[in-house]
């Protein structure tokens, strides 16, 4: 599909109380420094875009990478005629009609029915070109400069701008600098300016037309001015020729076609939504080397740093599938982790744009694992696993970093009840174990792995055999009295028990033996799934969106609505039952996920939802990241060829796949029948082909034990 068929406003009808992606109408550039947006309303704080709203306020520069995160460096550029006085958003904001507006991935137009201006908005990495065409008199261009700021005047038709805003971070004065140079002299001189929430407004006269070239930069005014200089002779054609190449290019990588044109839309939006976070946090100064602004210690550094990413998210889908297609992308951001490492101290947990501390676990040890056993970044994994082990041995004084309740866990085993969310936070540091415990087998330090393999096995510590449930215990070992099995929060993060129970993805088998027998845990899956949708708000006093979101979805308790659920379906492999899902992930897939501004069953996050679609429409899932293997699922496409980062091709092939085919009857790799349950990550990067063979009823086999997937206790 090519890019510019792409509408942004995928998953964009949100409010605060509910979610259909809470995503943002980004165009940029893949992984950009700086996002541009439609702002249509500055009254809901950070949903300020709504599809169905018909009022510009101007065109957002933007670094917000969910409204939970909040925004940071942004400003508002609004083409006007006829203004003077009055410059806040609601006296300058104008109508106009969405249906008739531009809104890719590599370029937005809108036309301003108030004042009848139109114009476009291309970007590149570090800036962008704004084309203003004008019809009345007065003409100009306000910008509203939120937080602090000073501008000033570079020349008679360029300016320079500096704002400090951000809902978080180290630096209380990291500042964005910001140059605009326009083809058209102002006709008014600016005086240098300094204050707080504020607008300026820049004159041009009776002009027909403006051209504003843009540079950017977290580093200084004069590598802002650098950027700019780069691009100086660029025409509208060149960046918007230079952008839509960068998308097509991850685009070519991925074609699929679906019996159904709906589900390819589907699948190219979700696609879009790949390659946009975490974002560049890096420039390349004057002698072509990167270089970055270190927030903590207020220094330029040199190397790669990127933004805008929570792994708790993130880890589960988006760098999975980067190893397949984009893995020298992979490496680039694995050393600006390690970089970020270096100078706090701690791996990264939640960067916006630097350490938010937000959600259990360090789960950008998946990150780091699961490249280690696929063998990418491998100069780099002895100081991965020092970092790694840091975070699992010692205590930060400052909660934003690494684990929380460390000394608690390796004391008793687990997190105990006194910690927020202990039960998520102790399955989540367990899983980490283990892919300490990988990343060391990969450098051969066998010390290391056995103990680390050994804590992975803490999640038994706190499974309570009499509920079959993940249970908070407090130091004494004694479960939290008055359990709920639908009580939302507490013990448990954005869910309940239901949510949080099956988070042993290292395990499985081991899981399946605390429930006595494969029979007593599909039992329990099936009453997971075959139940009302209840909650209970009790842990957070209130609801919270996640529950309405669930609640309004209709599938159990299976919440795919929120990433801890993403794997329950494929729960039932573990048990060599894959055609008991089979059903349920076509459904998942065709009734809570399309192509419009409602497109998502809940928050997008960042690529992780959309990465959830990706991989499931092609018929396998990374359920364990750090086990090098894909669960089988059920594929959504007729056809799909993967251009893997080696060059070699993946061929996946599904026929028949009308709405009655919801099983898999067969399926073979190379020409030969495939029995496991999963696919090796080193024979996909063979290339080659898959073919799934789709029936109408199911196909039940007898799966051997070697034929399930990864499971530690099954391992051994």
């Amino acid at each position: 599909m090519n890019i510019n068929q792409i509408d942004t406003r995928h998953g964009t009808a949100n409010q605060h109380s509910f979610s259909h992606g809470n995503c943002l109408p980004y165009t940029g550039v893949p992984f950009g420094m700086n996002y541009f947006g439609v702002q249509t309303t500055d009254q809901k704080g950070s949903w300020w875009f709504h599809p169905e709203d018909r009022t510009f306020q101007g065109y957002r520069l933007t670094h917000q990478p969910s409204p939970w995160m909040g925004d940071f460096s942004h400003l508002l550029l609004t083409p006007v005629s006829g203004i003077n006085e009055k410059r806040s958003t609601f006296d300058i904001q104008s109508s106009y009609r969405p249906e008739q507006s531009t809104f890719s991935p590599a370029q937005i137009e809108i036309e301003q029915l108030r004042y009848n201006i139109k114009s476009s908005l291309i970007p590149s990495m570090y800036g962008g070109i704004l084309t203003i065409n004008y019809q009345q008199k007065q003409n100009g261009l306000v910008l509203t400069l939120p937080g602090r700021y000073q501008i000033k005047q570079l020349n008679d038709s360029a300016v320079s701008c500096q704002i400090i805003n951000f809902s978080g971070s180290e630096d209380k004065n990291f500042t964005f600098y910001f140059v605009l140079q326009f083809d058209e002299p102002f006709v008014l001189p600016l005086e240098s300016v300094e204050g707080k929430d504020g607008s300026v407004l820049l004159s041009f006269g009776d002009i027909t037309q403006q051209t504003a070239r843009m540079g950017t930069s977290f580093i200084s005014e004069d590598q802002a001015l650098l950027n700019l200089k780069r691009e100086e002779q660029f025409t509208s054609h060149t960046y918007l020729k230079s952008s839509t190449s960068e998308w097509q290019s991850y685009f070519d990588r991925v074609q699929v076609e679906h019996t159904d044109s709906k589900h390819t839309e589907t699948f190219y939006h979700n696609l879009y939504r790949m390659f946009l976070f975490p974002q560049t946090f890096y420039e390349i100064d004057a002698t072509n080397e990167k270089i970055h602004y270190d927030t903590l210690n207020k220094e330029v550094k040199k190397g790669s740093l990127y933004t805008n990413n929570g792994f708790w998210d993130t880890y589960k889908t988006v760098y999975p599938f980067y190893s397949l297609i984009a893995q020298e992308k992979y490496v680039d951001m694995l050393e600006g982790f390690l970089n970020s490492f270096d100078e706090t101290g701690f791996l990264p947990k939640w960067l916006s744009p630097d350490e938010r501390g937000l959600m259990p676990g360090t789960l950008i040890d998946a990150v780091i694992a699961d490249a280690a056993v696929k063998g990418i970044a491998e100069h780099l994994m002895e100081r991965f696993l020092e970092a790694m082990k840091k975070a699992a041995t010692i205590q930060s004084e400052n909660s934003n970093y690494g684990r929380q309740g460390t000394y608690d866990y390796l004391e008793y085993g687990y997190v105990p009840s006194n910690h927020h969310e202990s039960v998520n936070h102790t399955l989540d540091y367990a899983y980490s174990d283990f892919c300490i415990s990988q990343v060391a087998g990969t450098l051969n330090k066998q010390e290391d792995k056995k103990l680390y393999q050994k804590q992975s096995l803490n999640y038994k510590n706190i499974f309570d055999s009499e509920t079959g449930f993940m249970r908070a215990k407090d130091k004494k070992g004694a479960f939290r009295e008055h359990f709920s099995d639908i009580r939302w929060g507490q013990d448990y993060a954005e869910g309940s028990t239901w949510q949080s129970s099956f988070a042993v993805y290292q395990d499985f088998a081991g899981l399946i033996d605390q429930y006595g027998s494969p029979k007593k845990f599909e039992k329990k899956i099936i009453e997971l799934c075959n139940q009302a949708p209840n909650f209970n708000v009790d842990g957070y006093g209130f609801e919270i969106h996640e529950m309405s979101e669930m609640a309004a979805l209709e599938f159990g308790q299976l919440a795919i609505s929120n990433q801890p659920s993403f794997h329950y379906p494929f729960l039932f492999s573990y048990i060599g039952k894959p055609e008991m899902a089979q059903p349920l992930l076509k459904q998942l897939m065709t009734q809570t996920f399309d192509a419009s501004p409602t497109g998502y069953p809940g928050d997008e996050d960042n690529g992780s939802m959309a990465g959830w679609y990706i991989f499931n429409s092609l018929g396998f899932y990374p359920v364990t990241p750090g086990s090098g293997e894909y669960v089988i699922g059920m594929p959504l496409v007729k056809k799909a060829v993967l251009t893997l980062s080696n060059g070699k091709e993946l061929i996946i092939k599904a026929e028949p796949n009308l709405p009655q085919q919801q099983f898999i009857h067969q399926t073979k790799l190379n020409g030969e029948l495939h029995e496991p349950l999963f696919f090796n990550h080193h024979d996909l990067m063979e290339g080659g082909e898959i073919d799934f063979q789709l029936g109408i009823v199911p196909n039940p086999k007898d799966i051997s034990n070697d034929s399930l997937p990864y499971s530690l206790s099954k391992k051994k």
